[in-house]
């Protein structure tokens, strides 16, 4: 694609020249191909440039002034529009030219077209998308790597536990808490478990109520012979109290004539 300037290279006015100037030395500094068509001294390109002009674009008198820029066939604009193009930052796009990679404007470029029609496939887009996908992929691989870590952590401490419940815990915690390991390790359920520590503690209970009954039988047994070790107690007592009570003068001498009569 050829960019084509038409100006007048003997045009008597300083303005049109000072403008044609300015398009030709910032073409010139992009590095653009262009073609300058003068008008002053080639009838056809003066009429070329009158003719393809768009209405709108004409001045009120209907000829258009130089500088007039087209790329092959197609009009871009007049100095006025080129003007503005260039304090946008938006030459290649009023020219019609793709912008130089890294330049300022294919930067904007790629922005504008991100928000309109997201993401392209190739180019600083994709490189952008693929080194966030390596910051994931990085990230997600230290996850995996953590979890890793963790569950060889907990093989590990599962391995302890198992060897801890084979040690006989009879030496330290007696039948009962055997039993609650072998039930563990077996592999019986939570519900079995439990229905085994609900029968024990019938057990225990009805163990309880056996030792009651017992105690109150055997008080009941005790209770007669007490009953008659105190009456003998009394009785002794009796005994003893008439045996320590002081014995009359009668008595006493009855006592003596039966010894008397014995003799």
């Amino acid at each position: 694609m050829v960019i084509k300037v038409f100006l007048a290279s003997s045009s008597g006015s300083t303005a049109i020249k000072k403008k044609q100037q300015d398009v030709l030395g910032f073409l010139e500094a992009l590095k653009v191909d262009y073609a300058p068509l003068d008008i002053a001294c080639n009838e056809d390109n003066r009429m070329w440039m009158r003719e393809n002009v768009p209405v709108e674009k004409k001045p009120t008198n209907g000829i258009p002034l130089p500088p007039q820029i087209f790329n092959e066939e197609s009009y871009c604009g007049d100095y006025e529009t080129f003007f503005d193009a260039k304090e946008d930052n938006a030459v290649f796009a009023f020219l019609g030219l793709p912008p130089p990679p890294g330049s300022k404007e294919a930067k904007e470029a790629e922005k504008a077209f991100i928000l309109e029609n997201g993401p392209v496939e190739n180019g600083t887009v994709e490189i952008e998308t693929v080194e966030s996908e390596t910051v994931e992929n990085g990230t997600d691989d230290a996850e995996d790597e953590e979890n890793l870590e963790a569950e060889e952590v907990d093989e590990e401490n599962l391995d302890d536990d198992s060897l801890k419940r084979e040690v006989p815990m009879e030496e330290f915690n007696g039948d009962e808490h055997t039993e609650e390991v072998e039930a563990e390790v077996g592999g019986e359920t939570g519900e079995e478990a439990a229905e085994e520590a609900a029968a024990a503690e019938e057990k225990v209970e009805k163990a309880e109520e056996e030792a009651v009954e017992d105690t109150e039988e055997a008080t009941e047994d005790t209770a007669p012979m007490k009953q008659e070790e105190a009456q003998e107690e009394v009785e002794d007592e009796e005994a003893k109290g008439e045996d320590d009570q002081p014995v009359s003068e009668e008595e006493e001498e009855l006592r003596q004539l039966e010894e008397e009569e014995d003799e």
